[in-house]
């Protein structure tokens, strides 16, 4: 056994890593629950957390709410699904092709660093209000870190694989088929569930700022400028998008780690 296999710490289980997050959100249930109950922080501004979690509760058999709700995760699907059908090919094109990734690279890193928030108004005099905004920014957003990930994971891959399959008469093709593309799998599902919650910020965001149609991001919008203002509905919804985002990266890690068990096994990570 080795000196780094001695050094490694031992994982902790499951059971054990779900309870410290249980616990760590409950400790800030708690602070929440206290500053406002002991008027640390005006409870107008920050509900009890009790109440925040009524209402979060209540908001399950409201239909207006759920359907502002269904209306959201299918603007977040089809984003999330275009930008996969994109960036997937795109990323291994360029991460194979020295020269095209040369002559697209200035335009690459140009239209990257762009917030997509910021481009709101411009999406919405081009194309419409509505669904359609939601999905193009998404799309926009979320495309960058699968890319990316693709394209890193392609320059990780063994040069020797490569060399063999080459000495055998394969064809580019044929070694992004056999070696390049398996070898990228995990580093592209990892880009994935980066963009998942890129998609959801952006979904939410742009209803907020558009505040027309339906989404859980007019919900907020509307229960923000009411008179007074609805913090206790603003904080549920808040509070489900957020679960909805811890649950969709935990299915997603789950899966990457059941379908790539020899890729966290060669990082030293249990799956």
């Amino acid at each position: 056994m080795s000196a780094q296999t001695l050094a490694r710490p031992r994982p902790a289980s499951t059971a054990i890593r779900w309870s410290r997050r249980a616990a760590g959100a409950l400790a800030f249930a708690a602070l929440i629950e206290l500053v406002s109950r002991t008027g640390l922080v005006d409870p107008q501004f920050l509900p009890p957390a009790t109440e925040i979690l009524a209402r979060a509760a209540a908001l399950t058999a409201d239909p207006e709410f759920l359907a502002h709700a269904l209306t959201s995760l299918i603007a977040w699907a089809a984003g999330l699904g275009l930008a996969v059908v994109i960036a997937v090919p795109l990323g291994l094109l360029l991460g194979s092709v020295p020269i095209v990734d040369a002559a697209t690279r200035s335009v690459v890193e140009f239209l990257r660093p762009i917030p997509s928030v910021a481009l709101i108004p411009l999406v919405s005099l081009l194309i419409g209000t509505g669904t359609q905004v939601r999905i193009t920014l998404a799309v926009y957003a979320s495309l960058w870190p699968i890319l990316y990930n693709t394209m890193y994971g392609l320059r990780l891959v063994d040069p020797l694989a490569k060399e063999s399959l080459r000495s055998y008469g394969f064809g580019p093709l044929a070694m992004l088929r056999r070696v390049s593309f398996p070898s990228s799998a995990p580093f592209i599902t990892t880009g994935i569930r980066l963009a998942a919650a890129v998609a959801l910020i952006l979904v939410v965001s742009t209803e907020i700022v558009a505040g027309r149609g339906e989404g859980i991001g007019v919900f907020i919008f509307y229960a923000g400028i009411a008179v007074p203002a609805r913090m206790t509905d603003i904080l549920a919804a808040v509070l489900w998008v957020g679960l909805f985002g811890v649950l969709v990266n935990a299915v997603l890690v789950a899966a990457e780690r059941r379908a790539f068990r020899w890729h966290h096994a060669r990082m030293g990570e249990t799956p």
